[in-house]
């Protein structure tokens, strides 16, 4: 379990909140003390000044050094001093006065009381990772933007400001000293990231308690938290994403905080940049020889793209939306006439498309690849009367085809060697590469970053054994971090 310190000038400065014995002096944190021999560390800066060389930033430059988890981190504080270009989401912004063109507030790690301004406030935090901001705002032709963003002391604050900076210290933190210690401990903590409002999620519930049965037997607690538990990441030693990943939504939020923070993530925002995005895989695929069906990439400016599709791919063809997913925005087209007036719908939402030679077979392979390794194998069916996997009906109802998991030493090494591959120029995370095998030889369809694993399909085959090489993999990765 990390334990929170917290790190402040004086320790006068502490007197208007609960007395606390995680909390030490800046001085007595440079002089190592007690602390400095302890990895397993959540440090929470609170110096008054951050300033290049001042005694607020050696401290988060000594805590990353001995390992520690620091909030704010050394990037972060540079940034601050360097980065003045934010984009400000003008989302709530509407419900501001319209006579206002200057707007001045304190964000308490990213709560504001401002109602407006949740989302804002949220988006900086998650910029710039600092206990106390002071933000200002301007108004520009109707346009808000960023005037300043400042670390502000907590020991300038105000009392009404004083009481919200305590609230938010002990939602932010949830390890707030007065609440008892659980009874069980571990090792190590991880989060497993899930949204219950998920319709089609990577792992069911029967999937996500073996997760944490594994972890556990390895000495690690892994527990569930959601799309809106961001600032509890520094509480863990790994973050493991259970949650269609997409550069658009909150996953990938989640990964490159953890990051930040130093977590081990599976999987990390740099492999669901790469992994989400159909159009970069194809290029990917295509500049390193891995065997793929035949594909382009076309925008609607292209002239004569019809003519040059056809000429290239052939009718019928499989038109995929870039960032698509579970057959979503994927469409056969058998003519030219279907060919343009679905290429014209897609092209409402993304500037380019990839177009796919169409390859029948009675199923996909899925093989697992879990650092630079196979693990499992299985064979997804088309559903019945359709030509993919998922069938997504007019009613919202989707229907699939069976599936069976195998032993992999029984899996054509043509298909298995094809998916590493692939896999390989992602990274060494987790992934599940996507193939059609097409007289005798593999073609890879796509990877996936977060692919799925539900019990009684993914783990039919190697059982808990699924989970264990998974957990392992976290412990072994977090044990050469020097958690």
């Amino acid at each position: 379990m990390a334990q929170l310190l917290i790190v402040t000038d004086n320790k006068e400065d502490w007197r208007p909140y609960l007395p606390s014995e995680q909390m030490v002096t800046v001085n007595e944190y440079l002089a190592m003390g007690a602390w400095g021999n302890s990895k397993n560390v959540q440090v929470l800066n609170l110096c008054r000044n951050y300033d290049y060389l001042s005694n607020g930033y050696y401290c988060s430059l000594l805590a990353e050094a001995r390992g520690h988890r620091v909030l704010p981190r050394v990037m972060t504080i540079n940034d601050l001093s360097q980065d003045r270009f934010f984009s400000l989401p003008q989302g709530g912004l509407e419900k501001l006065s319209a006579d206002l063109t200057e707007l001045s507030f304190k964000l308490f790690f990213g709560y504001c009381d401002i109602p407006a301004l949740e989302r804002i406030g949220r988006k900086i935090f998650e910029r710039f990772t600092v206990p106390v901001l002071e933000v200002k705002l301007v108004k520009l032709q109707n346009k808000w933007q960023v005037d300043s963003i400042q670390p502000f002391p907590y020991q300038a604050l105000n009392d009404a400001e004083q009481d919200a900076f305590a609230n938010s210290l002990e939602v932010f933190s949830q390890k707030v000293w007065r609440k008892p210690r659980r009874s069980r401990k571990f090792r190590y903590e991880m989060a497993m990231l899930v949204d219950e409002r998920e319709k089609m999620p990577p792992s069911n519930k029967g999937a996500l308690n073996r997760f944490i049965k594994a972890a556990n037997r390895l000495g690690m607690e892994l527990e569930l938290i959601g799309p809106h538990e961001l600032t509890r990441l520094g509480e863990f030693d790994g973050l493991f994403i259970r949650s269609t990943t997409n550069i658009s939504n909150f996953t990938y939020r989640f990964a490159k905080s953890a990051e930040q923070l130093g977590l081990i993530v599976m999987d990390d925002p740099e492999s669901i940049m790469k992994c989400t995005n159909k159009v970069f895989l194809s290029e990917l695929l295509a500049s390193h020889k891995v065997p793929a069906p035949k594909s382009m990439i076309f925008k609607a400016s292209d002239e004569g793209w019809q003519d040059a599709l056809i000429a290239e791919i052939g009718l019928p063809a499989v038109l995929k939306v870039p960032d698509g997913a579970f057959s979503l925005g994927v469409v056969k087209v058998k003519e030219r006439a279907q060919l343009e007036a679905e290429a014209m719908r897609i092209f409402q939402h993304s500037s380019l498309i990839l177009a796919q030679e169409y390859l029948p077979t009675e199923f996909d392979w899925r093989i697992g690849v879990l650092n630079r390794q196979p693990i499992y194998a299985c064979r997804y069916y088309m559903s019945r009367g359709h030509w993919q996997i998922y069938q997504h009906h007019k009613s919202g109802r989707v229907s699939s085809g069976g599936f069976d998991a195998l032993d992999m030493k029984s899996v054509p090494s043509q298909v298995v060697d094809a998916a590493v591959k692939a896999a390989n120029l992602i990274g060494s995370g987790f992934y599940g590469v996507d193939l059609k095998e097409v007289n005798g030889k593999a073609y890879v369809i796509e990877v996936n970053d977060n692919p799925s694993v539900d019990h009684g399909v993914e783990d039919k085959y190697l059982g808990d054994l699924l989970y264990d090489r998974v957990m392992t993999e976290f412990l072994r990765r977090i044990q050469l971090r020097g958690f």
